[in-house]
Protein backbone atom coordinates (compact mmCIF):
# COMPACT_ATOMS: atom_id res chain seq x y z
CA UNK A 1 0.00 0.00 0.00
CA UNK A 2 1.98 2.93 -1.28
CA UNK A 3 -0.80 5.32 -2.33
CA UNK A 4 -2.63 7.07 0.51
CA UNK A 5 -5.59 9.45 0.42
CA UNK A 6 -6.11 11.80 3.38
CA UNK A 7 -9.62 13.21 3.66
CA UNK A 8 -9.34 16.59 5.34
CA UNK A 9 -6.51 19.13 5.19
CA UNK A 10 -7.22 21.01 8.40
CA UNK A 11 -4.80 21.40 11.28
CA UNK A 12 -4.61 17.66 12.08
CA UNK A 13 -5.13 16.39 8.55
CA UNK A 14 -2.27 18.52 7.21
CA UNK A 15 0.07 17.17 9.92
CA UNK A 16 -0.85 13.63 8.83
CA UNK A 17 -0.23 14.45 5.17
CA UNK A 18 3.15 16.05 5.88
CA UNK A 19 4.32 13.05 7.87
CA UNK A 20 3.10 10.29 5.54
CA UNK A 21 4.38 12.13 2.45
CA UNK A 22 7.92 11.38 3.64
CA UNK A 23 7.44 7.69 2.84
CA UNK A 24 4.34 7.32 0.64
CA UNK A 25 2.59 8.86 -2.33
CA UNK A 26 -0.05 10.97 -0.59
CA UNK A 27 -3.05 12.89 -1.88
CA UNK A 28 -4.88 15.37 0.34
CA UNK A 29 -8.55 16.09 -0.38
CA UNK A 30 -10.49 19.00 1.07
CA UNK A 31 -13.29 21.39 0.17
CA UNK A 32 -11.16 24.41 1.08
CA UNK A 33 -8.82 25.49 -1.70
CA UNK A 34 -6.76 27.71 0.61
CA UNK A 35 -5.96 24.79 2.93
CA UNK A 36 -4.80 22.71 -0.01
CA UNK A 37 -2.68 25.52 -1.42
CA UNK A 38 -1.01 26.03 1.95
CA UNK A 39 -0.30 22.30 2.16
CA UNK A 40 1.25 22.23 -1.32
CA UNK A 41 3.90 24.68 -0.10
CA UNK A 42 4.84 22.43 2.82
CA UNK A 43 5.29 18.96 1.34
CA UNK A 44 5.31 16.89 -1.83
CA UNK A 45 1.69 15.76 -1.66
CA UNK A 46 -0.89 15.87 -4.41
CA UNK A 47 -4.09 17.78 -3.68
CA UNK A 48 -7.71 17.36 -4.76
CA UNK A 49 -10.52 19.86 -4.26
CA UNK A 50 -13.41 17.69 -3.13
CA UNK A 51 -17.05 18.34 -2.32
CA UNK A 52 -18.24 15.34 -0.31
CA UNK A 53 -21.80 16.06 -1.41
CA UNK A 54 -20.75 14.82 -4.85
CA UNK A 55 -20.78 11.13 -3.92
CA UNK A 56 -19.84 9.90 -7.37
CA UNK A 57 -16.72 12.06 -7.41
CA UNK A 58 -15.92 11.01 -3.85
CA UNK A 59 -16.20 7.30 -4.65
CA UNK A 60 -14.02 7.69 -7.74
CA UNK A 61 -11.31 9.43 -5.73
CA UNK A 62 -11.39 6.78 -2.98
CA UNK A 63 -11.18 4.03 -5.57
CA UNK A 64 -7.88 5.35 -6.90
CA UNK A 65 -5.98 4.87 -3.64
CA UNK A 66 -4.75 1.97 -1.51
CA UNK A 67 -5.35 3.33 2.00
CA UNK A 68 -7.72 6.06 3.18
CA UNK A 69 -7.19 8.34 6.19
CA UNK A 70 -10.29 10.07 7.57
CA UNK A 71 -9.51 13.44 9.18
CA UNK A 72 -12.90 15.11 8.76
CA UNK A 73 -15.13 16.94 11.25
CA UNK A 74 -17.32 14.57 13.25
CA UNK A 75 -20.57 15.36 11.44
CA UNK A 76 -19.01 14.15 8.16
CA UNK A 77 -17.11 11.17 9.54
CA UNK A 78 -19.62 8.34 9.73
CA UNK A 79 -21.10 8.63 6.25
CA UNK A 80 -17.65 9.12 4.72
CA UNK A 81 -16.43 6.00 6.49
CA UNK A 82 -19.38 4.07 5.10
CA UNK A 83 -18.45 5.09 1.55
CA UNK A 84 -14.81 4.09 2.08
CA UNK A 85 -15.87 0.65 3.33
CA UNK A 86 -18.31 0.20 0.46
CA UNK A 87 -15.39 0.91 -1.87
CA UNK A 88 -13.46 -1.88 -0.08
CA UNK A 89 -10.56 0.30 1.06
CA UNK A 90 -8.67 -0.10 4.36
CA UNK A 91 -8.83 3.00 6.49
CA UNK A 92 -7.68 4.77 9.63
CA UNK A 93 -10.11 7.38 10.91
CA UNK A 94 -9.78 10.11 13.55
CA UNK A 95 -13.22 11.68 13.03
CA UNK A 96 -14.99 12.08 16.37
CA UNK A 97 -18.44 11.19 15.04
CA UNK A 98 -21.44 10.58 17.25
CA UNK A 99 -22.61 7.32 15.65
CA UNK A 100 -21.54 3.88 16.89
CA UNK A 101 -18.81 2.69 14.48
CA UNK A 102 -19.73 -0.94 15.10
CA UNK A 103 -22.85 -0.33 13.02
CA UNK A 104 -20.44 -0.64 10.08
CA UNK A 105 -18.65 -3.76 11.35
CA UNK A 106 -20.63 -6.21 9.19
CA UNK A 107 -19.98 -4.07 6.11
CA UNK A 108 -16.25 -3.94 6.82
CA UNK A 109 -16.06 -7.68 7.48
CA UNK A 110 -18.07 -8.65 4.42
CA UNK A 111 -15.78 -6.49 2.28
CA UNK A 112 -12.66 -7.91 3.98
CA UNK A 113 -11.54 -4.45 5.05
CA UNK A 114 -9.48 -3.24 8.00
CA UNK A 115 -10.97 -0.07 9.52
CA UNK A 116 -9.29 1.45 12.56
CA UNK A 117 -11.55 4.14 14.05
CA UNK A 118 -11.15 6.78 16.79
CA UNK A 119 -7.41 6.67 16.16
CA UNK A 120 -6.24 9.96 17.68
CA UNK A 121 -4.77 10.75 21.07
CA UNK A 122 -7.97 10.34 23.15
CA UNK A 123 -9.76 8.30 22.08
CA UNK A 124 -6.89 6.53 20.40
CA UNK A 125 -3.55 6.40 22.16
CA UNK A 126 -5.21 6.06 25.58
CA UNK A 127 -7.11 2.99 24.31
CA UNK A 128 -3.83 1.49 23.10
CA UNK A 129 -2.28 2.04 26.54
CA UNK A 130 -5.21 0.34 28.27
CA UNK A 131 -5.00 -2.65 25.94
CA UNK A 132 -1.29 -3.07 26.60
CA UNK A 133 -1.89 -2.78 30.36
CA UNK A 134 -4.31 -5.70 30.06
CA UNK A 135 -1.36 -7.94 29.17
CA UNK A 136 0.46 -6.89 32.35
CA UNK A 137 -2.27 -6.66 35.00
CA UNK A 138 -5.92 -7.53 35.46
CA UNK A 139 -7.19 -3.98 35.06
CA UNK A 140 -9.96 -3.05 37.50
CA UNK A 141 -9.85 0.75 37.19
CA UNK A 142 -9.11 2.97 34.19
CA UNK A 143 -9.06 6.75 34.20
CA UNK A 144 -8.06 9.13 31.41
CA UNK A 145 -7.75 12.91 31.76
CA UNK A 146 -6.86 14.78 28.57
CA UNK A 147 -6.94 18.23 27.04
CA UNK A 148 -5.32 20.63 24.61
CA UNK A 149 -4.91 24.25 25.70
CA UNK A 150 -3.16 27.48 24.70
CA UNK A 151 -0.14 28.47 26.76
CA UNK A 152 -1.53 32.00 27.15
CA UNK A 153 -4.98 32.10 28.75
CA UNK A 154 -7.15 34.43 26.63
CA UNK A 155 -10.15 35.99 28.34
CA UNK A 156 -13.02 35.10 28.71
CA UNK A 157 -12.89 31.39 27.85
CA UNK A 158 -9.16 30.75 28.39
CA UNK A 159 -9.43 28.27 25.53
CA UNK A 160 -8.57 27.81 21.87
CA UNK A 161 -9.75 24.85 19.77
CA UNK A 162 -6.82 22.81 18.40
CA UNK A 163 -9.26 20.80 16.22
CA UNK A 164 -12.71 21.32 14.70
CA UNK A 165 -14.56 23.74 17.07
CA UNK A 166 -17.97 22.21 16.28
CA UNK A 167 -16.66 18.89 17.63
CA UNK A 168 -15.71 20.68 20.86
CA UNK A 169 -19.27 21.95 21.30
CA UNK A 170 -20.62 18.46 20.60
CA UNK A 171 -18.45 17.17 23.47
CA UNK A 172 -20.20 19.61 25.78
CA UNK A 173 -23.63 18.35 24.67
CA UNK A 174 -23.39 14.56 24.55
CA UNK A 175 -24.37 12.66 27.70
CA UNK A 176 -21.23 11.08 29.10
CA UNK A 177 -21.05 7.35 29.71
CA UNK A 178 -18.86 6.09 32.55
CA UNK A 179 -18.53 2.59 34.03
CA UNK A 180 -19.13 2.01 37.75
CA UNK A 181 -19.15 -1.52 39.22
CA UNK A 182 -19.37 -2.92 35.71
CA UNK A 183 -22.48 -0.92 34.82
CA UNK A 184 -22.74 2.05 32.46
CA UNK A 185 -23.79 5.26 34.19
CA UNK A 186 -24.91 8.33 32.24
CA UNK A 187 -23.65 11.68 33.47
CA UNK A 188 -24.22 15.14 31.97
CA UNK A 189 -21.25 16.48 30.02
CA UNK A 190 -19.35 19.19 31.93
CA UNK A 191 -20.27 17.60 35.30
CA UNK A 192 -18.18 16.18 38.17
CA UNK A 193 -15.62 19.00 38.02
CA UNK A 194 -12.39 18.43 39.95
CA UNK A 195 -9.04 20.20 40.03
CA UNK A 196 -5.83 18.36 39.17
CA UNK A 197 -2.31 19.74 39.54
CA UNK A 198 0.10 19.00 36.69
CA UNK A 199 3.75 19.95 37.32
CA UNK A 200 4.22 21.18 33.74
CA UNK A 201 1.21 23.52 33.62
CA UNK A 202 -0.24 23.96 37.10
CA UNK A 203 -3.84 23.41 38.19
CA UNK A 204 -6.39 22.39 35.56
CA UNK A 205 -10.02 21.36 35.96
CA UNK A 206 -11.26 17.99 34.77
CA UNK A 207 -14.90 17.38 33.87
CA UNK A 208 -16.90 14.49 32.49
CA UNK A 209 -17.18 13.98 28.73
CA UNK A 210 -18.20 11.01 26.57
CA UNK A 211 -14.74 9.74 25.65
CA UNK A 212 -14.89 6.05 26.52
CA UNK A 213 -16.78 5.24 23.32
CA UNK A 214 -15.72 1.81 21.96
CA UNK A 215 -14.19 0.79 25.31
CA UNK A 216 -17.74 0.42 26.62
CA UNK A 217 -18.17 -2.58 24.28
CA UNK A 218 -14.67 -4.01 23.97
CA UNK A 219 -13.44 -3.85 27.58
CA UNK A 220 -14.84 -5.38 30.76
CA UNK A 221 -12.94 -3.14 33.18
CA UNK A 222 -15.32 -2.59 36.16
CA UNK A 223 -14.46 1.11 36.63
CA UNK A 224 -13.75 3.41 33.68
CA UNK A 225 -13.76 7.19 33.54
CA UNK A 226 -12.77 9.79 30.96
CA UNK A 227 -12.56 13.53 31.61
CA UNK A 228 -11.56 16.59 29.60
CA UNK A 229 -9.03 19.10 30.94
CA UNK A 230 -9.40 22.88 30.75
CA UNK A 231 -8.25 25.90 32.73
CA UNK A 232 -10.39 26.36 35.87
CA UNK A 233 -13.74 28.05 35.23
CA UNK A 234 -14.23 26.93 31.63
CA UNK A 235 -16.80 24.25 32.42
CA UNK A 236 -19.01 26.72 34.29
CA UNK A 237 -18.98 29.13 31.34
CA UNK A 238 -19.94 26.35 28.95
CA UNK A 239 -22.72 25.14 31.23
CA UNK A 240 -24.15 28.67 31.32
CA UNK A 241 -24.23 28.80 27.51
CA UNK A 242 -25.71 25.31 27.26
CA UNK A 243 -28.41 25.81 29.88
CA UNK A 244 -29.36 29.21 28.44
CA UNK A 245 -30.03 27.53 25.08
CA UNK A 246 -27.07 28.87 23.11
CA UNK A 247 -26.11 25.33 22.06
CA UNK A 248 -29.66 24.30 21.14
CA UNK A 249 -30.25 22.71 17.75
CA UNK A 250 -33.96 23.59 17.76
CA UNK A 251 -34.67 26.44 15.30
CA UNK A 252 -35.93 29.79 16.58
CA UNK A 253 -37.81 32.43 14.64
CA UNK A 254 -35.77 35.64 14.72
CA UNK A 255 -37.25 38.48 12.72
CA UNK A 256 -38.91 36.06 10.35
CA UNK A 257 -35.75 33.98 9.91
CA UNK A 258 -35.33 30.43 11.21
CA UNK A 259 -32.03 30.19 13.11
CA UNK A 260 -30.54 27.38 15.18
CA UNK A 261 -28.91 28.90 18.28
CA UNK A 262 -25.93 26.54 17.99
CA UNK A 263 -25.17 27.88 14.50
CA UNK A 264 -25.12 31.47 15.71
CA UNK A 265 -23.09 30.56 18.80
CA UNK A 266 -20.60 28.70 16.65
CA UNK A 267 -20.13 31.68 14.36
CA UNK A 268 -19.47 33.90 17.36
CA UNK A 269 -17.19 31.50 19.22
CA UNK A 270 -15.07 30.15 16.39
CA UNK A 271 -13.06 33.36 15.75
CA UNK A 272 -12.34 33.58 19.48
CA UNK A 273 -11.32 29.92 19.62
CA UNK A 274 -9.15 29.95 16.50
CA UNK A 275 -5.51 29.11 17.20
CA UNK A 276 -3.02 31.39 15.51
CA UNK A 277 -0.52 29.75 13.16
CA UNK A 278 2.33 30.33 15.61
CA UNK A 279 0.32 30.29 18.83
CA UNK A 280 1.91 28.07 21.46
CA UNK A 281 -0.29 25.39 22.95
CA UNK A 282 0.13 22.08 24.68
CA UNK A 283 -1.49 18.68 25.09
CA UNK A 284 -1.56 16.94 28.45
CA UNK A 285 -2.91 13.45 29.09
CA UNK A 286 -2.88 11.36 32.24
CA UNK A 287 -3.85 7.67 31.97
CA UNK A 288 -4.08 5.72 35.23
CA UNK A 289 -4.84 2.02 35.56
CA UNK A 290 -5.08 -0.16 38.64
CA UNK A 291 -5.54 -3.88 39.09
CA UNK A 292 -3.96 -7.16 40.11
CA UNK A 293 -0.64 -8.65 39.06
CA UNK A 294 -0.07 -12.16 40.40
CA UNK A 295 -2.61 -11.46 43.15
CA UNK A 296 -0.91 -8.21 44.26
CA UNK A 297 -2.25 -4.68 43.79
CA UNK A 298 -0.52 -2.93 40.92
CA UNK A 299 -0.72 0.44 39.20
CA UNK A 300 0.31 1.76 35.79
CA UNK A 301 0.42 5.48 35.11
CA UNK A 302 1.26 7.28 31.87
CA UNK A 303 1.74 11.02 31.53
CA UNK A 304 1.97 12.74 28.16
CA UNK A 305 2.97 16.39 27.86
CA UNK A 306 3.62 17.83 24.42
CA UNK A 307 3.93 21.37 23.05
CA UNK A 308 3.65 23.25 19.77
CA UNK A 309 6.68 22.64 17.53
CA UNK A 310 8.06 26.03 16.42
CA UNK A 311 10.26 24.43 13.76
CA UNK A 312 7.49 22.65 11.86
CA UNK A 313 4.75 25.00 13.19
CA UNK A 314 2.61 21.94 13.89
CA UNK A 315 0.35 22.20 16.92
CA UNK A 316 0.71 19.76 19.77
CA UNK A 317 -2.82 18.40 19.32
CA UNK A 318 -2.10 17.84 15.63
CA UNK A 319 1.15 16.06 16.56
CA UNK A 320 -0.30 13.80 19.24
CA UNK A 321 -3.49 13.03 17.30
CA UNK A 322 -1.99 12.94 13.83
CA UNK A 323 1.12 10.95 14.62
CA UNK A 324 -0.85 8.26 16.44
CA UNK A 325 -2.92 7.95 13.28
CA UNK A 326 0.24 7.87 11.14
CA UNK A 327 1.77 5.13 13.27
CA UNK A 328 -1.27 2.88 12.81
CA UNK A 329 -1.53 3.74 9.11
CA UNK A 330 2.04 2.53 8.68
CA UNK A 331 1.20 -0.72 10.49
CA UNK A 332 -1.61 -1.37 8.00
CA UNK A 333 0.40 -0.26 4.96
CA UNK A 334 3.26 -2.55 5.93
CA UNK A 335 1.02 -5.53 6.69
CA UNK A 336 1.72 -5.44 10.43
CA UNK A 337 -1.95 -5.03 11.41
CA UNK A 338 -4.56 -6.74 9.26
CA UNK A 339 -7.53 -7.61 11.45
CA UNK A 340 -10.74 -7.21 9.42
CA UNK A 341 -13.80 -5.27 10.46
CA UNK A 342 -14.22 -2.21 12.65
CA UNK A 343 -11.09 -2.07 14.79
CA UNK A 344 -10.93 0.45 17.62
CA UNK A 345 -7.39 1.32 18.79
CA UNK A 346 -7.55 -1.12 21.69
CA UNK A 347 -7.47 -3.94 19.13
CA UNK A 348 -4.16 -2.53 17.86
CA UNK A 349 -2.80 -2.25 21.40
CA UNK A 350 -3.63 -5.87 22.20
CA UNK A 351 -0.96 -6.95 19.73
CA UNK A 352 2.31 -6.48 21.59
CA UNK A 353 4.42 -5.86 18.52
CA UNK A 354 2.00 -3.21 17.27
CA UNK A 355 1.99 -1.49 20.65
CA UNK A 356 5.77 -1.23 20.66
CA UNK A 357 5.86 0.12 17.13
CA UNK A 358 3.28 2.81 17.89
CA UNK A 359 5.17 3.99 20.98
CA UNK A 360 8.52 3.90 19.19
CA UNK A 361 7.08 5.85 16.26
CA UNK A 362 5.69 8.55 18.56
CA UNK A 363 9.04 8.82 20.31
CA UNK A 364 10.76 9.22 16.94
CA UNK A 365 8.50 12.24 16.37
CA UNK A 366 9.28 13.71 19.76
CA UNK A 367 6.02 12.63 21.42
CA UNK A 368 7.01 10.78 24.59
CA UNK A 369 5.16 9.17 27.47
CA UNK A 370 6.41 9.02 31.03
CA UNK A 371 5.52 5.67 32.59
CA UNK A 372 5.26 4.99 36.33
CA UNK A 373 4.49 1.62 37.92
CA UNK A 374 3.69 0.59 41.42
Amino acid sequence: MNDILVLGAGRVGSAIVRDLAQDFAVTAADADADSLKRLESLCAAETELLDLRNESEFRTLVGRHDLIIGALPGHLGFQSLRVVLEERKPTVDISFFEEDPFRLDELARSNNVTAVVDCGVAPGLCNILLADAGRQIEVEKYRCLVGGLPVKRPWPFEYKAPFSPIDVIEEYLRPARQVVNGEIEIRPALSDVEEVDFPEVGVLEAFTTDGLRTLLKTTRTPFMQEKTLRYPGHAELMRVLREAGFFSKDPLDVGGNSIRPIDLTSRLLFPLWQLGDDEEEFTVMLVEMEGLRDGERSRLRYLLYDRFDPNTRISSMARTTGYTCCAVARLIANGRFSRKGICPPEYVGREEGCFREVIQFLESRGVSLRKDTG
